[in-house]
């Protein structure tokens, strides 16, 4: 059996293909509900695999390499900071990832409060007492990471799967050549 080795990522937006015409009957949408099911059993299988630990790192790095092509491939990193998080608002509700809003900004430090409703990725989950959204963390830290060239710290610190209505994220500037949660 042949294995791939990889010692960096080789994903880029291009490998998503073109839908449009390989869809030409069923289009682009597809219900949360499926969308859930590749993502929780994916969660699942490296959970149980490995840890629960190991699979929200899985799932933080991989959101962080979907929000670093998702700036690269649908953002305007030239935008100043204002007009690129309306772009990022606008862009979100309309690929029906979720509705964000800003409850809390410093930006002589890069500190931010952001909400995300009608999150894609748990909206409407039961609840758990647990936050869920590493991917999301690690989107929000992709994002960032491509538009400003630094990184970021980004933590969920509600959500709904541990019993609030909205995912709320703390954002902050990591000093140093690293980043995380």
């Amino acid at each position: 059996m042949f294995k791939e080795e990889r010692y960096c990522h080789q994903f880029s937006w291009h490998d998503l293909g073109d839908p449009d015409s390989g869809r030409p009957n069923l289009g682009l949408s597809v219900p949360v509900p499926v969308y859930r099911l590749l993502q929780y059993t994916m969660r699942d299988v490296i959970a149980t695999r490995f840890d629960v630990k190991t699979a929200n790192e899985v799932f933080f790095e991989a959101g962080k390499l979907a929000g670093k092509e998702f700036c690269d491939n649908l953002l305007d990193s030239s935008l100043n900071f204002n007009e690129f998080i309306a772009q990022l608002q606008k862009t979100l509700k309309e690929q029906k990832i979720g509705i964000l809003r800003i409850e809390k900004i410093n930006l002589d430090q890069m500190e931010m409060i952001i909400t995300i409703a009608e999150d894609l990725d748990c909206s409407g989950l039961p609840v758990s007492d647990e936050t869920v959204c590493d991917y999301d963390e690690g989107f929000l830290s992709g994002v960032l990471k491509a538009y400003t060239g630094q990184h970021f710290s980004v933590k969920e610190i509600d959500c709904w799967a541990s019993g609030d209505r909205v995912c709320r994220f703390s954002i902050k500037l990591v000093n140093g050549d690293c980043d995380g949660k």
